[in-house]
C-alpha cells in the first residue's frame, strides 16, 4: 500500500466521522426544535429556529469540513474502495444514538452492524 493511499484513508476515515458527527448534531438540534411540519406556513418559523440552534449549525459546519477531507481523500483512494467507507458511519452513529439518544439496538440492528463492519474490512482489504 502507497504512501498516498495510506494518507487516503486517514482522509476518507475522518470525513466519515465528521459526517457521521454531522448526523448526530442535526438530530439533536431537531430533538431541540423538534418535530418539523413541512407546511407552508411553518418554513419560516422552522427555519428560524434551526437558523440559531447551536448543534444545527455545528452540524452543518461539520458537514462542511467533511466535504473537503472527503474531497481529499477521494484524491487518493478508488471512489469503489471509499464510498463503501462511508457505511462506517452506520455503525458510529448506531453505537453513539444508543448511548445519547437512547435508542434501542436490537438483535437484528446488531447482526446488521457485524455484516456492514465485516463488508468494510473485505472493501478495505482488496484495496
Amino acid at each position: 500500500m502507497t504512501q498516498a493511499m495510506n494518507s487516503g484513508f486517514g482522509f476518507i476515515f475522518a470525513g466519515v466521522v465528521l459526517n457521521a458527527t454531522a448526523q448526530l448534531l442535526l438530530k439533536a438540534g431537531t430533538n431541540t426544535v423538534g418535530e418539523i411540519q413541512l407546511a407552508t406556513a411553518n418554513l419560516a418559523p422552522v427555519a428560524t429556529r434551526l437558523a440559531f440552534e447551536p448543534h444545527f449549525l455545528a452540524g452543518m459546519l461539520c458537514y462542511g469540513v467533511s466535504l473537503v477531507v472527503w474531497l481529499v481523500g477521494l484524491s487518493r483512494i478508488e471512489v469503489s474502495v471509499a464510498y463503501p467507507m462511508l457505511s462506517l458511519g452506520y455503525v458510529l452513529n448506531a453505537a453513539v444514538a444508543w448511548y445519547w439518544f437512547g435508542e434501542a439496538i436490537g438483535p437484528m440492528r446488531i447482526a446488521g452492524i457485524g455484516a456492514i463492519i465485516l463488508g468494510v474490512w473485505l472493501v478495505a482489504r482488496s484495496a
